[in-house]
C-alpha cells in the first residue's frame, strides 16, 4: 500500500524539510510575477522532491574505469548551473549521466520504506532519474542518478520538481534500522560518492 495525500499532509512536516502540504505549480518569480515550474510538494499519492541548486557531477569520458570499492572523485566533473529568467538549470550532455541532490532532506520513518520515481515532465524528455530505496531509519539529501537517454542536450531544471517520494508501511518494524546500524549513507549532505 503506498501512502496518500491526506498521510502526507499530516506526517510530511516529520519527513520532509521545508515540506509543501499542496502540489506547487507556480512560483513568484518577483512581487507581481508569476512563473510555471515543474511541480514539486504534495501530490495524490507521494511527495515530488526537488533538484538542488548546489551543483550536479557528471562522469567524465575516458578510458579509466570505476570501481566502486576505491572509487575515484576525479572521475566527477562539476556541471555549473546556468541562469535564465524562465529559471536555472544544468544542460546535460547527450547521453551524460550525472550525480545530484534534491533541494530537501528526508527522513524516512523506522516503520516505512521509500521508493523514488522520476517525474513523467522529465521522463518524456528523455531524463532517466535512478535511487536506491530508502531503507527505515535513514536521513540525509537524496542523491540522484540522472541519465540524459537522448542524443540531445537536456535542461534539468534547479529547485523545480525532478522526483517523486513514495512511502510504503512495512509489515513490521525492523529490529535494526539502517540509523541503528549507523549505515554508510546516513546523515549524507550533498553528492556522496559510492562507499564500501
Amino acid at each position: 500500500m503506498v501512502r496518500g495525500d491526506r498521510w502526507w499532509r499530516h506526517y510530511g512536516p516529520h519527513i520532509v524539510t521545508n515540506f509543501q502540504p499542496g502540489q506547487v505549480r507556480e512560483e513568484q518569480t518577483c512581487p507581481v510575477e508569476a512563473g510555471r515550474v515543474i511541480s514539486y510538494g504534495t501530490s495524490s499519492a507521494g511527495y515530488d522532491l526537488r533538484l538542488s541548486d548546489e551543483g550536479m557531477k557528471v562522469f567524465a569520458w575516458g578510458e579509466q574505469e570505476v570501481d566502486p570499492k576505491q572509487f575515484d572523485c576525479k572521475l566527477l566533473l562539476d556541471y555549473k548551473i546556468k541562469k535564465f529568467a524562465g529559471g536555472d538549470y544544468y544542460l546535460m550532455s547527450p547521453h551524460a549521466y550525472a550525480l545530484g541532490a534534491t533541494l530537501e532532506t528526508i527522513t524516512i520513518p523506522r516503520d516505512h520504506l521509500g521508493l523514488v520515481v522520476g517525474k513523467s515532465t522529465y521522463a518524456r524528455c528523455g531524463l532517466i532519474v535512478n535511487t536506491t530505496p530508502l531503507e527505515p531509519g535513514w536521513t540525509g539529501q537524496l542523491v540522484l542518478e540522472l541519465h540524459n537517454a537522448t542524443p540531445l542536450p537536456l535542461r534539468v531544471y534547479a529547485r523545480e520538481g525532478i522526483a517523486q517520494l513514495l512511502m510504503l508501511p512495512i509489515d513490521m518494524t525492523p529490529e535494526v534500522t539502517y540509523a541503528d546500524r549507523n549505515g554508510k549513507y546516513q546523515g549524507q549532505t550533498g553528492i556522496t560518492t559510492a562507499r564500501v
